[in-house]
């Protein structure tokens, strides 16, 4: 059975992103209140806790954060539209920029393989940096066919969900081959965006997507053979790149609540109360994923033999963010209010913010056999 424990220090807003480093020492916490929170494992061994080591502070509300090539290296990106690195060994926590959106920028993520830094802003424009030229300032744009909303990689594929549908695979050999073809464009502190060409790339592979709402979030499965998306309809749909898979593609729909309520009559009727589906999570040792929804529930499936895995007790909020260790271990959980309730204009309680750490059993994100 699994042990939970929740961390001290969480931020003071509400969670956007959280990920655990290459090594699952650290954790960095992205949080609206313009704090990125650094938390490190007490020790080096696998059962200790994690404290809060640093809280860098930026210049607006953080929307997604990546780890760079090492435990000390982060990428970010927020309403501010910058693109920045931290540099957290160096003493003054310094911050480069690497690029700016005309609007906020809105996801982040970074290729181990590859050394190419990717982001996607509300302009409908996504950013290639190669970090091995110019210190990651070269910057290839390339022109989205519609509003980003999520951002996931493989080691060869980046998969772009956006409005209208449309789902986006480029090729990252590709865009690392023109990031070196445009290796003197870069972006100096006084230069003007307007003036890095835009460049129209045709998508290695374009889609539509199964959900008919809008996506909320992209994981990718650690084999790199295929993707699953989730919807604000409280609803997944999973998918695989190669077109002699495309049959095995279905969709499911998951963090629903039956509720009651008074008809027009005076009876009482059935409702289906749907909640987003805010966060997507693969575990690599099993290819499970985990999915987390505004219902404050977390669920486990297995993709393959499209069986739920496990589903665990409503927390005490919406679920914001999840990411598995590399060891597939660990579960970190971000929650705070997600609104789901209607009450936008309300001021949300700083109390239900809260990052939650699951230590999961052996075998508890295995997947199921085929009914």
């Amino acid at each position: 059975m699994s042990a939970d424990y929740a961390l001290d220090d969480p931020p003071g807003d509400a969670i956007s992103a959280l990920q655990f480093s290459t090594s699952s020492q650290r954790l960095a916490v992205a949080s609206w209140d313009r704090t990125i929170s650094i938390y490190t494992r007490e020790d080096e061994e696998e059962s200790s806790h994690f404290r809060l080591l640093e809280r860098v502070q930026c210049r607006a509300p953080i929307l997604d954060l990546v780890w760079g090539a090492d435990d000390n290296t982060l990428f970010f990106v927020g309403l501010d539209h910058d693109v920045r690195k931290v540099d957290l060994g160096a003493e003054d926590l310094t911050q480069t920029v690497l690029s700016y959106h005309e609007q906020p920028s809105n996801k982040v993520s970074y290729s181990h393989e590859l050394g190419l830094v990717l982001s996607t802003g509300w302009d409908s424009i996504l950013h290639v940096h190669n970090t091995a030229n110019n210190e990651g300032r070269s910057l290839l744009r390339v022109r989205l066919p519609g509003k980003p909303f999520a951002l996931a990689l493989t080691a060869e594929r980046a998969v772009i969900a956006m409005a209208e549908r449309k789902v986006s695979v480029y090729d990252l050999r590709a865009l690392k081959m023109l990031t070196e073809q445009t290796a003197d464009t870069g972006m100096s502190s006084d230069a003007d965006i307007g003036e890095v060409e835009i460049h129209d790339i045709t998508p290695w592979q374009t889609r539509e997507s199964n959900l008919k709402f809008m996506t909320r979030a992209v994981a990718t499965m650690p084999d790199g053979t295929g993707f699953a998306t989730s919807s604000i309809e409280g609803r997944v749909a999973v998918e695989w790149f190669d077109a002699e898979k495309a049959a095995n593609t279905y969709a499911f729909k998951c963090h629903r609540q039956t509720s009651t309520q008074i008809a027009e009559d005076g009876t009482e009727q059935e409702v289906d109360v749907v909640y987003p589906v805010n966060a997507l999570a693969f575990n690599s040792p099993h290819g499970t994923f985990a999915t987390g929804g505004g219902d404050g529930v977390i669920a486990f499936w297995d993709a393959q033999t499209k069986r739920r895995v496990k589903q665990y007790p409503k927390l005490g909020a919406s679920v914001a963010a999840l990411d598995f260790s590399g060891d597939g271990k660990c579960l970190a959980i971000g929650v705070s209010p997600g609104f789901e309730d209607g009450n936008e204009d309300v001021e949300s309680d700083a109390g239900l913010v809260k990052i939650l750490i699951k230590e999961l059993a052996e075998n508890e994100a295995k997947g199921k056999a085929a009914k």
